[in-house]
C-alpha cells in the first residue's frame, strides 16, 4: 500500500514541476499564455482604434466578418460588459467603437 501511494505522489509531483517548468521557459521566451496555454493579446488600448484591434476586441476575423456577425459580437460583448449591468464605461465605449471601425471599413 505504501508504494502504491509513494508512486502516486511521485507521479503528481513531476506533474506540478513539469508544469511549472514549462511555463517557466514560456516566461523567458516572452510569450505570454492563458491558462490554457494559448498566447493571447498583450497590452492595452492604441490611440486610433484599428481595423485589427477592432477585431481583437469583438473577437471576430479582421477580414472575414460579416456585418451581421460583427453586430451579434458586439450584442454579446455588450451584455456582458453594459455600465447599467455593472461593466465598465470605458469598455462599453471600445466595444462601440470597434463595432463603428468594422462597420464602417467591412
Amino acid at each position: 500500500m505504501a508504494t502504491v501511494l509513494a508512486v502516486g505522489v511521485g507521479v503528481a509531483a513531476a506533474a506540478f514541476f513539469g508544469r511549472a517548468g514549462l511555463l517557466a521557459l514560456r516566461r523567458t521566451r516572452g510569450t505570454a499564455t492563458n491558462s490554457l496555454g494559448k498566447p493571447f493579446y498583450k497590452g492595452g488600448f492604441e490611440k486610433t482604434m484599428t481595423r485589427r484591434e477592432a477585431a481583437l476586441i469583438l473577437e471576430t476575423s479582421e477580414r472575414g466578418g460579416t456585418k451581421e456577425m460583427v453586430r451579434k459580437k458586439h450584442r454579446q460583448m455588450m451584455l456582458a460588459n453594459h455600465p447599467d449591468r455593472g461593466g465598465s464605461p470605458y469598455l462599453a465605449t471600445k466595444i462601440n467603437e470597434a463595432k463603428e471601425v468594422m462597420e464602417k471599413t467591412g
